[in-house]
């Protein structure tokens, strides 16, 4: 049996633009796994390591017109947003290049033997060290900064585990060439190209989280298939760490002051946000609760007007769309739901954004408007209007995990409400902001990028330096001669190391 054709496809027309791959078999499959098992050891050097980053940054740079035209052909996603995203892809290749050179990353720790304590500690010495081989799930929305040459391979490399990527079906093409950039720049700096291997197909994402040889894994998509690969993982004889982001509803509170002072910018920057990018954001405001009275009703219709003066967009894929007007007929067809500007097909390959509302008392407990508080991928937004705070607290405590909350608050005068709905939607979500949008996520040391299930299925990021934790393990020698140790963890620091000694930052 001949393996199966992998196809670019134009999202525009919902036709096949060439044939770029076949789906990797089982064998395959072993064959890229292994090829990289066997090359973890190049990895070891941080000096190869940083400079093989940053080639993959400059190259990635020196080919941006070819991937981006490669991108905006199989995403529609244009090429102004596509510059954008490649910059940021490249920025967080040198990002990583800068934490492996600190080299804080490893956590040391030195505690030397003391004999006074009781019971008496002796000599132990602490860092991490690389998982191996990552499995990596490319997302769908970002061809290049969630997907082939983004923030879960560069941390992952970052770290030292080679990395074998399945390719998303939406961006074949992009990945292909983003692949051969990244092989390229291991090349260049010395390392075996073997340290990325790109495969394509559904099972051959299957056999990859199943395989022995591969020791964790990244993946940004859907609550079911996450969910999926995230059982076969622990379900292995070795069970592996899992590191899923798979959906999130984004919940945002406007309260009674915020709505009284500034419902226009409010509602204005709503529309903005969630029709960003076609809906297709995974920070996407998907579920507001805002108050009932004339200030929540300018609210609405200064929603009403942005949504409405948002053109039609295409999806990333034909499958996405039949997804989401299906998603909104749904929770349209649902009592006392009105849509006050109705999402649903623009034309035969581009939808039209808008948004739902419903009181929010028919969310307080459990009943047929739950559809409500699940997310819709695309550009549709729930708009829960509340008579009393007591309601808002009960809709919060039935929502999900998530990646953001958002409260929007008074920016002048007292606003009664606000910290007590700081306080609920805390643990909700990774990021809490306030008076601002959740669309737009920056590569920053303190940012977080995860939260409670669904939201992602760890408690870790995927964008910041601290995303590459999720690639090591920490190891401690104990009374072990200087000479058997690594350089790392040698007394004289031979690498000039940051790290602690004795519970002092040395």
């Amino acid at each position: 049996m001949s393996a199966a054709p992998v196809w670019s496809v134009d999202p525009r027309s919902g036709k096949p633009r060439e044939q770029v791959a076949v789906e990797a078999t089982a064998e395959e499959v072993d064959r890229a796994v292994r090829a990289a098992h066997s090359v973890r050891g190049a990895l070891a050097d941080r000096t190869a390591r940083a400079a093989f980053l940053r080639a993959a940054a400059e190259l990635l740079e020196e080919s941006g017109p070819h991937i981006i035209e490669a991108a905006d052909a199989e995403t529609a996603l244009g090429p102004a947003r596509l510059t954008g995203e490649l910059a940021r892809t490249a920025a967080q290749l040198r990002a990583f290049a800068e934490v492996v050179d600190e080299g804080a990353y490893l956590d040391i720790h030195i505690d030397h033997e003391d004999g006074s304590r009781t019971p008496p500690w002796p000599d132990l010495r602490r860092y991490k060290i690389p998982l191996g081989v990552v499995a990596v799930y490319a997302a769908s929305n970002f061809p290049l900064a969630f997907s082939v040459p983004g923030g879960d391979t560069a941390s992952a490399l970052a770290a030292g585990c080679p990395v074998v990527v399945k390719a998303h079906p939406g961006h074949p093409a992009t990945s292909e060439l983003c692949a051969s950039v990244l092989r390229r720049a291991a090349a260049r700096t010395g390392l075996p190209e073997d340290v990325v291997i790109l495969v394509h197909g559904f099972d051959a994402g299957v056999e990859l989280v199943r395989h022995p040889l591969v020791s964790a894994a990244g993946f940004t998509g859907s609550v079911r298939g996450g969910r999926a690969l995230f059982d076969a993982a622990a379900a292995r004889p070795a069970p592996i760490p899992f590191h899923g982001e798979l959906g999130s509803l984004n919940p945002v509170v406007v309260t009674a002051a915020a709505a009284a002072e500034r419902s226009e910018q409010i509602g204005a920057g709503l529309g903005a946000s969630m029709t960003l990018g076609v809906g297709q954001f995974c920070t996407k405001p998907g579920f507001v609760l805002a108050p009932s009275g004339d200030a929540g009703d300018r609210l609405v219709k200064a929603l009403t007007g942005t949504v409405s003066d948002t053109g039609s967009g295409v999806m990333l894929d034909h499958r996405m769309r039949d997804a989401f007007l299906a998603g909104v007929r749904e929770r349209a067809a649902l009592p006392d739901v009105e849509a006050p500007v109705t999402p649903g097909a623009g034309s035969e390959h581009t939808v039209s954004a808008g948004f739902l509302t419903v009181p929010a008392a028919l969310l307080a407990a459990k009943g047929p408007h739950d559809a409500l508080l699940e997310e819709c991928f695309g550009p549709v937004t729930v708009i829960a209007r509340y008579d009393a705070e007591d309601e808002v607290t009960a809709v919060l405590s039935r929502l999900p995990g998530n990646l953001t909350a958002t409260l929007q608050t008074a920016t002048e005068g007292d606003d009664p409400e606000a910290a007590a709905l700081l306080t609920a939607l805390t643990p909700l979500a990774g990021r809490i902001l306030v008076n601002g949008w959740p669309t737009g996520v920056a590569v920053a040391p303190a940012q977080h990028h995860g939260g409670p299930y669904p939201a992602t299925t760890s408690p870790s990021t995927s964008v910041g330096a601290t995303a590459i934790e999720r690639w090591l393990r920490p190891v401690t020698y104990q009374s072990t001669p200087d000479p058997l140790l690594p350089p790392e963890l040698r007394e004289a620091n031979p690498l000039d190391l940051p790290r602690r000694v004795d519970g002092r930052r040395a």
